[in-house]
C-alpha cells in the first residue's frame, strides 16, 4: 500500500465517523444538530468565537475533549511544508511584476519557484491561464516556450499584447476546455501547469494529461465545488470510489471557508448580510408556513448597507413571494440575529473539518494520478496567510 493510499484510508475512516459533525447545512438548522455540545456553544461569546476561526489550532485544541475523534484530525490534516525549499527567487524587473497585486505576485513567486522545467523540456502548457501572469514569469525565468489556454477572449488578447511587448515566447489560445478539444496542446507540451483553476477545470486537465500521456503535472487545486457534474462529488480514484462519505456541494464549499482575514469593513458587511439573510427566512418561515431554508441569490454589498426592510422586499421579490403590509421588521432583525448567533457556532464546529475535506479531495487527486502511473508527491508551497489554497500536487509520469 502506497502512503498515499494510506493516508487516505485513514483520513477517510474519521470522517465517516464523524460525518454528522461536518455534514450539515448551518443556515437550515433550527436547532443546534448536537443537542450534547449546545451549553457549550451558547456559553461562547462572539470574541471567542472570532478568535477560534481565525486560530484552527487553538479551535481544535478547545473542542477535542467534547469530540473523542478528533484525536487524529490534526495529523491525518497535515501535509509536507515546503515553503521556503526552493531557494530564493531572483528579484523580478518591474516591467513583470506591473499589474500584478502584492499577494497575488508573491502567490505566484511561491509557486513558480517549484516549477523548474526538466532537462530538456522546451514547452510548457499554462491552463486556465486568465492573463499569463504565471506564464510570464516561467518564460522569463527559465526561456521554455509556453501555450496558455484561457476561455475569455479579451483575457487572451490582454496577455497576448504583453508577451508580444516583453518579447516572451508565449502563445494565448482561446478555448474552453470542458468542451473544447485541447489535445493539440497537450500532446505538444512537457509540462502542464494550473494554478487555482476552479473544480472541474483543473480535474479536467488531469483527466486529458493522464489519457494523454502529459509527461508532467503541476497543480493547485481550488474551488472544489465549481464546474462539476451535479451536487455530490463524482470520485476520481478507485479509493475514493469505494468510500463510504458522499460530499455534497455545501461539505466541497466547506473546504474553502478558510479564508485571508479581510478588512474591518468587508467583515462588518458579511456579517450584516448573514443576519439580514436569517432574519428574511425567519420571516418566510412565518409569513408563509415554510419549514425549508430559503436562499437569495448573491448581490452587491453596498445592498447591505441599507434598510433591512427594503433588503426584504427585495429578496422576496427575488423568489416571486408578495410580503403583506405592517410587517414587523425590527422584530425579524432581532430573529436573524438569533439565529446568527447559532449559525456561528454551527459552523465553528464544521469548520474543524474544513483542512480535513480538503486533504481528502486532493488525496483523491493524487491517488487519480498515481493510478495512471504517475509519481505524485503533494505538499504546501506556501504559507495558509498568503493563500489558504496553498496545496501543490506534483506528478511526473513514470
Amino acid at each position: 500500500m502506497s502512503a498515499l493510499l494510506a493516508h487516505f484510508e485513514a483520513l477517510d475512516h474519521l470522517l465517516y465517523q464523524t460525518r454528522r459533525y461536518w455534514q450539515c447545512v448551518a443556515f437550515s438548522c433550527s436547532q443546534y444538530p448536537w443537542p450534547e455540545l449546545a451549553r457549550v456553544l451558547d456559553g461562547l461569546s462572539d470574541e471567542q468565537v472570532a478568535q477560534l476561526e481565525a486560530k484552527p489550532q487553538q479551535l481544535l485544541a478547545f473542542f477535542q475533549s467534547h469530540i473523542p475523534e478528533l484525536a487524529q484530525l490534526n495529523e491525518l490534516s497535515m501535509l509536507p511544508q515546503r515553503h521556503g525549499e526552493a531557494g530564493e527567487q531572483p528579484a523580478l524587473p518591474f516591467w513583470l511584476s506591473n499589474g500584478i497585486k502584492g499577494r497575488k505576485l508573491t502567490q505566484l513567486q511561491a509557486f513558480v519557484a517549484h516549477l523548474q522545467p526538466e532537462e530538456n523540456a522546451a514547452t510548457l502548457l499554462e491552463w486556465c491561464a486568465g492573463k499569463g501572469h504565471l506564464g510570464r514569469l516561467l518564460a522569463h525565468q527559465y526561456g521554455i516556450g509556453v501555450q496558455s489556454v484561457e476561455i475569455q477572449p479579451q483575457l487572451c488578447a490582454q496577455g497576448e499584447e504583453l508577451a508580444q511587448r516583453f518579447a516572451l515566447p508565449i502563445r494565448f489560445n482561446v478555448a474552453n476546455v470542458l468542451e473544447d478539444d485541447c489535445q493539440s496542446w497537450l500532446r505538444q507540451c512537457d509540462h502542464a501547469v494550473a494554478l487555482h483553476a476552479c473544480g472541474g477545470l483543473h480535474q479536467e486537465l488531469m483527466r486529458q494529461a493522464s489519457r494523454l500521456g502529459t509527461p508532467r503535472l503541476s497543480i493547485s487545486p481550488c474551488c472544489y465545488h465549481l464546474f462539476i457534474d451535479g451536487e455530490r462529488y463524482q470520485a476520481m480514484s478507485q479509493a475514493a470510489r469505494a468510500s463510504q462519505n458522499s460530499f455534497y456541494s455545501s461539505d466541497l464549499k466547506l473546504a474553502l471557508q478558510q479564508t485571508v482575514t479581510a478588512g474591518q469593513r468587508v467583515q462588518r458587511l458579511r456579517q450584516t448580510e448573514v443576519q439580514w439573510r436569517l432574519g428574511f427566512d425567519q420571516l418566510v418561515r412565518d409569513v408563509f408556513a415554510r419549514s425549508e431554508y430559503t436562499p437569495v441569490p448573491s448581490v452587491g454589498k453596498q445592498v447591505f448597507s441599507g434598510e433591512f426592510k427594503d433588503f426584504c422586499q427585495w429578496a422576496a421579490a427575488q423568489k416571486g413571494l408578495t410580503l403583506p403590509e405592517g410587517l414587523n421588521y425590527p422584530h425579524y432583525l432581532l430573529l436573524g440575529a438569533d439565529r446568527k448567533h447559532m449559525t456561528d457556532r454551527i459552523e465553528l464546529v464544521r469548520h474543524l473539518f474544513r483542512r480535513a475535506i480538503e486533504v481528502w479531495l486532493v488525496l483523491d487527486r493524487a491517488l487519480y494520478l498515481q493510478q495512471a502511473n504517475y509519481r505524485v508527491d503533494i505538499f504546501e508551497f506556501c504559507e495558509a496567510s498568503l493563500t489558504p489554497r496553498n496545496i501543490f500536487i506534483e506528478a511526473k509520469l513514470n
